[in-house]
């Protein structure tokens, strides 16, 4: 591990649209080969046919931040190596890194889907997420199930 300083955070500033940090952070996950402006069509025409699905009185922003607080994490597992043997412990999520993993799950949930193009499969993956469903969420269960499962090695912890 080096011995060096932790790097400095980047600011992130907001997107052009909502002004919102959460929206360019999910961008730049979305973002492929440096097409910034594919990226940047594909989120917000996303964004606008999830809005038009669900209805409704609240905003894109809203919507979005719901759908992904049901994508993040609370826990996950790290290995631990205690006397010659590997143990899944189970850790509490930073704040930043459970943004981090519920953007990069839902842009794989929707890589994953047979929708026509990626603004429609992202709007369908988040529709399920708002719902608790679909394969972004299910991922958050499973790693909440595995969490669960070594709880008996939490002391391990430090």
């Amino acid at each position: 591990m080096s011995r060096r300083k932790r790097a400095d955070k980047r600011k992130i500033y907001g997107d052009p649209k909502f002004n919102s940090t959460l929206v360019t952070q999910f961008m730049n996950v979305v973002v492929s080969r440096g097409k910034r402006s594919i990226a940047e069509d594909v989120v917000y025409s996303a964004l606008v046919e999830f809005k038009k699905k669900i209805g409704g009185e609240d905003d894109e922003l809203t919507l979005f931040k719901n759908a992904l607080n049901n994508i993040k994490p609370s826990l996950e597992v790290k290995s631990r190596r205690v006397g010659g043997a590997n143990y899944q412990v189970p850790v509490e999520v930073a704040p930043a890194r459970r943004t981090a993993l519920a953007l990069r799950w839902l842009k794989e949930a929707a890589q994953g889907r047979n929708e026509k193009d990626m603004s429609r499969r992202l709007s369908a993956e988040l529709i399920q997420a708002l719902n608790n469903e679909g394969n972004a969420v299910k991922k958050k269960q499973d790693i909440h199930r595995m969490a669960e499962s070594n709880k008996a090695f939490a002391h391990f912890r430090w």
